[in-house]
């Protein structure tokens, strides 16, 4: 049985009303859409822009249809304050509002991925495992020890005490190395039927309390396992919804990305040398020593052509992995190492499949492959530089039309999908469109936003400033404009850069400047710089991607949005130019396919964050004179909202002091 969308209508009206709001256009056209496609099976891509609420337009549809149908609708987020909104203030609230109007009271279920609950057999049979997963080298750092050491006992403590097991209700938190010791991942995990706590683990009953939801709330990462992986571990669903569309596939990537580092080969060394026979052990120690070795001292970049020698060491890598990790399969079992074994197995199989799958990916032609493989060296300032081997898929737009689109019906939205003015970047990212035989039936819908964008804003493009340069930091000139700027608007900036480090430089160089006072991303937790952001009017905030996409600061406290240069990726960036070759070589244009898209999407996320609510008022500057001299500049435009346009500094400058004047 299906709902009509009618019917939809007027429970929206009645969630809206319930909850004081006011109903808006573009809300009820989604939510009228969202129905249609729940009962035609078309698949619906929706652009909603900021003040939309498209969260009701969306979760009002699903719940009348779960409850109707008696099937669970999946709601898929990338963000975990999203997933918080949903489940704490969101669907509670629709559920009592509703409940009236439906044959019963709709229920909904947070589930993650297994790693983020408590284990309760490692907690209790894995008690040797905290020092032999660390570093070498911190076994003999006390403070670190007894660090950890405080960290199990409290986790231990708890396991008695919560109800979820779930690490985000964990206050205060531990690091990642803490919870490590207490978690597994879902191929670690050695099955509720083998496991002695089996009946009380913590991630049974969460999927236990999925599997009897009506609305289903998880996130990008599980849900691609859930579609690529081989086993199911989401409920059997038909309809799905996907929030911040815009990141899907870069969360699909993710998942589908695998490495291969002196970290993770150390990881699987100590695990194996607790279940396997000595031999065996050191054998794949040297394979790992070697190839460690290798990759430290070889150039960092894409790799087209895979040289004898690493091709060899790869072999040797995988084959000695293998042959551990058939070793661990086939040992006598043994309730009291079953974790441990589980552990290793994995281990060592995620080394032999990701060294076996890189060196299948050279086979083909390079314009034939579907993989990218390439070797990256990052220091980070606190662990120090790391080298690694990544192989990810050159498209995840083939995994995604045949193993989620091909089996349910999605609703992919999000405030910004359009680029270039139309949803068929998106569309084809996602794999609904592409070959006429693959070709899934689709549409998509811009619903607009209630706010007046050409009245509440200006776009400003410093057309006079001197193209960027290379090396990621500003000009004389750029840093004036952006000195200049900010004491028209008392502050009140949010600085979106396409570097960290530029962001510190021009940080420093503006707290020296200006009488007001500047923030930077690395200075705290990026939470407590934005509470510290929206809190002070006079406080400007400099940073990079996070706060791109994650900052909601409605108000007087941002009045002016910084941009301080288009946010092409870099030019090394080896997927994304992997990307490009592939595009140029089927006869299409890369660098727009490609470049200007990812550029066109951060520039809508980013300008995003000006207006949050209709009466936010404010402009956002682009200090990147290539946004109106260069060829491509209009298509990046028009993927931005339709401010009232200038190049006039003077106007810009006059206009942020009206908008900032006490009052």
């Amino acid at each position: 049985m299906s709902t009509r969308p009618g019917e939809v209508t007027d429970l929206l009206a009645t969630a809206v009303a319930a909850l004081g709001g006011t109903g808006r256009a573009g809300q009820v056209a989604m939510a009228e859409a969202v129905a249609a496609a729940f009962s035609s099976g078309e698949h619906l891509a929706v652009q909603a822009g900021t003040g939309t609420g498209k969260s009701l337009a969306y979760l009002v549809p699903a719940i009348a249809h779960a409850v109707a149908d008696e099937r669970p609708v999946v709601v898929s987020t990338a963000t975990i304050a999203l997933q918080r909104q949903l489940v704490d203030r969101d669907l509670p609230r629709l559920a009592d509002s509703l409940t009236p109007h439906l044959p019963r009271k709709p229920t909904f279920a947070l589930l993650k991925g297994r790693g983020n609950y408590l284990c309760l057999n490692k907690i209790h049979n894995g008690a040797g495992e905290s020092s032999d997963d660390r570093p070498q080298e911190q076994l003999f750092a006390p403070a670190a020890s007894s660090a950890l050491g405080r960290d199990v006992v409290r986790l231990t403590e708890w396991s008695s005490e919560t109800q979820t097991g779930d690490r985000d209700e964990l206050a205060p938190g531990v690091p990642d190395r803490s919870w490590s010791q207490v978690s597994v991942s879902a191929r670690e995990c050695i099955g509720v039927s083998r496991c002695p706590f089996g009946t009380d683990c913590f991630a049974e009953r969460a999927r236990d309390r999925a599997a009897d939801a009506d609305v289903v709330v998880t996130n990008h990462a599980l849900l691609a396992i859930d579609a690529i992986g081989e086993a199911n571990v989401l409920p059997e669903h038909d309809l799905l919804i996907v929030d911040e569309a815009h990141e899907l596939v870069d969360r699909v990537t993710g998942v589908a990305t695998a490495e291969l580092s002196a970290a993770s080969l150390g990881v699987a060394q100590r695990r194996a040398a607790r279940v396997v026979e000595p031999e065996l052990a050191q054998r794949f120690e040297a394979a790992a020593a070697t190839f460690t070795s290798a990759i430290f001292d070889a150039r960092p970049g894409r790799i087209d052509v895979l040289d004898d020698e690493l091709g060899s060491y790869l072999s040797v890598l995988r084959d000695s992995a293998s042959r551990a990790r058939s070793a661990v399969e086939t040992a006598p079992s043994d309730p009291k190492t079953a974790s441990a074994r589980a552990e290793a197995a994995t281990a060592l199989g995620d080394v032999a499949d990701t060294a076996a799958r890189v060196l299948a990916s050279f086979v083909p032609a390079i314009p034939d492959r579907t993989d990218v493989v390439w070797l990256e060296h990052t220091d980070d300032g606190r662990s120090g530089s790391r080298t690694v081997l990544r192989v990810a898929p050159l498209s995840v737009s083939g995994l995604l039309r045949t193993r989620l689109f091909g089996h349910t019906t999605a609703v992919l939205t999000s405030a910004t999908l359009t680029v270039g003015g139309d949803f068929d970047a998106m569309a084809s990212a996602w794999g609904l469109t592409g070959e006429p035989e693959a070709t899934i039936r689709w549409r998509g819908l811009d619903v607009g936003s209630p706010f007046d964008h050409a009245r509440a804003a200006i776009l400003y493009v410093a057309a006079h400033l001197p193209p960027p340069g290379r090396d990621g930091t500003g000009s004389a000139e750029q840093l004036d404009e952006i000195a200049a700027l900010i004491t028209a608007a008392g502050g009140r900036t949010l600085g979106l850069f396409s570097s960290m480090r530029a962001a510190k430089a021009t940080a420093e160089i503006m707290r020296e400047r200006l009488d007001t006072p500047v923030l930077c991303q690395g200075d705290d937790n990026t939470a407590a710089l934005v509470a510290r952001f929206a809190e002070d009017a006079s406080t400007s905030l400099f940073g990079t991607l996070s706060l791109w996409q994650g900052v909601d600061v409605p108000g007087p406290s941002l009045s002016l949005v910084l941009i301080d240069r288009i946010p092409f990726p870099r030019p090394d960036d080896p997927l994304l130019t992997a990307r490009q070759r592939a595009v140029a070589a089927r006869g299409g244009n890369g660098f727009m396919a490609v470049a200007a898209s990812h550029a066109a999407l951060l520039l809508a996320q980013g300008t995003g964050r000006l207006l949050r609510r209709v009466d936010d008022r404010g402009v956002v500057a682009v200090l990147d004179s290539r946004m109106a001299t260069a060829r491509y500049s209009g298509f990046l435009r028009s993927s931005l909202p339709p401010f009232w346009a200038t190049t006039d500094g003077d106007a810009v400058r006059a206009a942020l002091r009206r908008l900032c004047a006490p009052r």
